[in-house]
Formats: structure tokens, C-alpha cells, sequence
């Protein structure tokens, strides 16, 4: 649309340059004397232009006859296609004009005008390499999505232009939805130019939706030789997938070839949770508690998590809650001024029911990182000390709004998984889960609280007791039994 609205301005322009041109030549004084063997022409200004018009055509006009004359001799002295090259030379011109014309109007989003174009570069042109090219991204453009995918396929029959076609087959098939087909083809394309950076991203997120790990891994591998990854983040991806094929045979049963990959995973990214839990756990089921013991220690070391020490009280589960302060006090070790480590250890001391040294452990975290997990501990230490109900049932109002824990949440859309996962189950990002605290705005908003815990306007003895003395002992034997048991207390 645009390129035809330049053209007709231009052509107006023209006429009216024209026009102003001839008017002003009527206008002026003066002409051309022409004297030859005492015969005398005289000629006006716009005569005289006129007539230098003419000769030029004429002069073109002699230049095209001499040129078929001499095809004609050419073809006479037994050279057969002179003649037909004499004529094909000018409808190849006139066929690399219309291309050009379609390729301005494709670039200007006339797909139309882009099509008419090439259908008649396509008719002058014994080059469909070109013109296909041009009448399927034309059709695109056009929105004519039958015409597209029939000129793509066309273009698979070229050696040269099958990748074009291939690919652009993919594109439709992935506009369409149709995953299975796209991926096949996406797998040709790469095989036919496995440099193509967007052809090995096609690819690689079509096997990660469908679950195949192995080829994300081969797809991954070739983009680090071609130059297209970076060594550091294959490194990492590497070990995601690694580790998304061990839970897969895991879930299969085949332990062993499970465990094969969580340790590869676990050697390539470290400070992977997920896949130092899973290496941890293949260890503590071949009765190899110090190596699942030092794999845990090692990633808390790089990143401590909840589940890092949930995955280290179960390698002993009957332990008694002093030993298992002691033996975490050896796993935190380094790691003290943590966030994770205060709120672990403070977990660990209230199942001791020692108040005082889990006050000394959790520090100011409460009022320096008010956290709902570091609020939560704090009233429960409270609570133990002997603090009233009021001042309990403020901290957990507190924790109610303050900032929520650490979740596994996507980096690309800011969708909250409850696990970690290796492709985002929203936006199907890969390596995209991270742990991290979600922003403030999906905190529970103040305005809400007297919906959960009442007005607190009331008076104290509006309230009953939050916890009768028997029901504080069966609480702390419950804290002691968790804690033993099982994962230290979590959010």
C-alpha cells in the first residue's frame, strides 16, 4: 500500500515537473537555427527540445535494430540460439525489474502488490530458486498461509533452496500449533545447517516441550561447538537436563542409570539443588551416607536451601535432636551469617526447647530481613519464653504481611512453582526457575488482615488464649518430633 502511494505521487510529481518544464519553454525567446547546403530550419524552444527528444529515440531505436540484425546473421551462420538469447536477454530484464519491484513492495508490507510482482518475475524468470522465494514470504506477508506452505514445499525439490523451504514449513507448522510436525522438521533443518542459531533454538525448545532430554543434550553440545553458547551456560544446562534425565529413569525404575546422571549433574553445576538432593539420595539408598553427606554439605556451601537441610536430617532419621544439633552445626559450618543458616539453627534449638540460645541463633534477622519464616520463629521463641498472647499474636500478624520466603519462581514470567523444574510449565522458558523471594506485591496486603485475624482494635480478653499449658507441651513435643523426624520446620 505504501509503495504504491509513493509511485503515484512520483508519477504526479513527473507530469507536473513536465508540464511547468514545456510551459516555460513556450514561453521563451529565442530559438535553434539549423543551416545546411543553403537550406535554413528554424525551430522554437520546445520545438528544438522536441526534436532532441526524438533523435535520442532514434538513436535507441538503431541500437535495438543493429542488435537484431546482428542476432539474425549470428543465427544465419548456424549459431541456433542467437536469436532466442537476443529475445530472452530482454525478458530477463524486464523479470529482474519485476523482482525488484516485489522485493521493495515485500520490505514496504504490501504483500499483494509483492505477490502480483513476483508471479510476474515468476512468468518472465526461468528462476524459481528466486521467484518461490519471494511468492511464499509474499504469501506470509499476504496472510495466504495455503499458498505459503505450497510454494515452501516447492522449494524442497532445489538443493539449494531446500533449508529456505524447510524452515518455513516450520514456522507455518509452529503458527499452526502442530508441535510433532515442526519438530521433525526442525530436526531436517538442523541437520541440512546445523550452524543456524534460530534453527537449533527451534529446536531445542520443541525436544525440551516434548520431554527429550538426550536430544536437548545433542542440541545443547552442538551449539557450544558452532560458537552460539557460551561455555559456562552449556556447562549449566547440561547439568539441568542430565539431571531431568534421572528423575525420568528414577520414575522408571532403573535406579542405577538414574544415579549415572545425577552424579554427571551434580559434578557439572554443584550448586544445583535439585540435583545434589537427587545424587544425595542415590548415595543414602547405596548405604553411602559420607558421600551424600559431603554432596549436601558442599551445595549448602555454594547456596544454603531448605531442602538441602531437609535432604541432610533424613541421611540419619532417628537421630536425637542434641545429635542432630551437633551434626548440623558441622553442616553450617562457614555459612553462619546466612539468612538460611540462623532460621535453621533456631528451628533446630527450639525443638530443644533452649529459647535463649535460639534467640542467639535467629540474632536480628527478625527486624534486619522480617521474612514470614524469620517472624514465625520469632513468636515461636515468644511463645516458649512465656510471652503474652497479645505480643505473640502481634509477630504472627507481622509475619502475615512481611515478606514471603524464598520460591521457585520463573526469571522470565514470575510464575511460582511449588518444585523446581528444568523448562518453566508456563511460559516453557528453559533454565529459567531460580530460587528467589517473590516480589512484595504478592505479600498478603495489610487490608486483608482483619478478614484473617480478626480486629485487633478489641481487647485482650476479647481473645481467648492462643494455646492453653497442655497444648504448649504437646506443641513443643510435636516441634521435637518434626525436628527429629523429618526436615527441619519450613514456611
Amino acid at each position: 500500500m505504501l509503495w504504491s502511494l509513493v509511485k503515484i505521487l512520483s508519477f504526479v510529481a513527473m507530469v507536473m515537473l513536465i508540464s511547468y518544464g514545456a510551459g516555460r519553454l513556450m514561453e521563451a525567446r529565442g530559438g535553434v537555427m539549423i543551416q545546411y547546403a543553403g537550406l535554413e530550419l528554424s525551430f522554437g524552444a520546445l520545438q528544438a527540445a522536441l526534436l532532441v527528444l526524438g533523435l535520442l529515440v532514434t538513436f535507441w531505436l538503431v541500437l535495438k535494430l543493429l542488435g537484431l540484425v546482428v542476432a539474425l546473421l549470428r543465427f544465419i551462420n548456424g549459431d541456433e540460439t542467437a536469436l532466442s538469447r537476443y529475445f530472452d536477454r530482454n525478458r530477463e530484464r524486464r523479470g529482474f525489474e519485476a523482482l525488484s519491484d516485489g522485493l521493495m513492495a515485500l520490505a514496504s508490507g504490501d504483500g499483494r502488490d509483492a505477490m502480483a510482482k513476483a508471479k510476474k518475475a515468476d512468468r518472465l524468470l526461468n528462476r524459481p530458486d528466486l521467484t518461490n522465494l519471494i511468492m511464499a514470504q509474499a504469501a506470509v506477508a499476504n496472510g495466504d498461509r495455503q499458498t505459503a506452505k505450497a510454494t515452501y514445499k516447492k522449494l524442497l525439490k532445489d538443493p539449494k533452496t531446500r533449508f529456505v523451504g524447510t524452515y518455513g514449513l516450520l514456522q507455518q507448522h509452529l503458527q499452526d500449533g502442530d508441535t510433532e510436525v515442526a519438530l521433525k522438521l526442525a530436526e531436517h533443518a538442523f541437520a541440512l545447517k546445523p550452524r543456524h542459531g534460530e534453527t537449533q533454538d527451534v529446536l531445542l525448545k520443541l525436544q525440551a516441550g516434548q520431554e527429550d532430554w538426550r536430544g536437548v543434550r545433542t542440541t545443547l553440545t552442538a551449539k557450544l561447538k558452532h560458537g552460539t553458547l557460551p561455555k559456562d551456560v552449556h556447562k549449566r544446562r547440561d547439568a539441568v537436563f542430565a539431571l531431568s534425565q534421572s528423575r525420568d529413569l528414577r520414575a522408571e525404575g532403573k535406579l542405577e542409570e538414574a544415579q549415572t546422571y545425577a552424579v554427571e549433574a551434580n559434578r557439572l553445576a554443584p550448586g544445583l539443588v535439585p540435583a545434589a538432593l537427587l545424587s544425595a539420595e542415590g548415595h543414602r539408598e547405596q548405604k553411602n551416607v559420607k558421600q551424600a553427606s559431603r554432596i549436601l554439605r558442599a551445595a549448602w556451601q555454594l547456596a544454603p536451601h531448605p531442602d538441602l537441610a531437609a535432604g541432610f536430617a533424613a541421611l540419619v532419621p532417628d537421630e536425637a535432636p542434641a545429635a542432630r544439633l551437633k551434626r548440623f552445626g558441622q553442616f553450617t559450618k562457614g555459612t553462619e551469617s546466612h539468612p538460611e543458616t540462623k532460621m535453621l539453627m533456631a528451628e533446630l534449638y527450639v525443638a530443644l526447647a533452649d529459647f535463649d540460645a535460639a534467640r542467639r541463633a535467629l540474632g536480628d534477622l527478625a527486624k534486619t530481613d522480617h521474612t514470614m519464616r524469620a517472624l514465625t520463629i520469632l513468636a515461636a521463641i515468644e511463645r516458649g519464653d512465656g510471652a503474652d498472647d497479645q505480643s505473640v499474636r502481634q509477630l504472627l500478624t507481622q509475619a502475615i504481611s512481611a515478606q514471603r520466603d524464598p520460591q521457585w519462581i520463573c526469571d522470565n514470567c514470575g510464575h511460582v512453582h511449588h518444585d523446581w523444574e528444568p523448562v518453566c510449565l508456563n511460559c516453557e522458558a528453559i533454565d529459567s526457575i531460580t530460587w528467589k523471594r517473590p516480589p512484595m506485591s504478592e505479600a498478603v496486603s495489610p487490608d486483608m488482615l482483619p478478614l484473617i485475624v480478626g480486629h485487633m482494635a478489641r481487647s485482650d480478653e476479647d481473645f481467648p488464649p492462643l494455646l492453653e499449658p497442655e497444648d504448649l507441651s504437646q506443641a513443643d513435643a510435636s516441634a521435637a518430633k518434626i525436628a527429629a523426624n523429618d526436615a527441619p520446620l519450613k514456611e
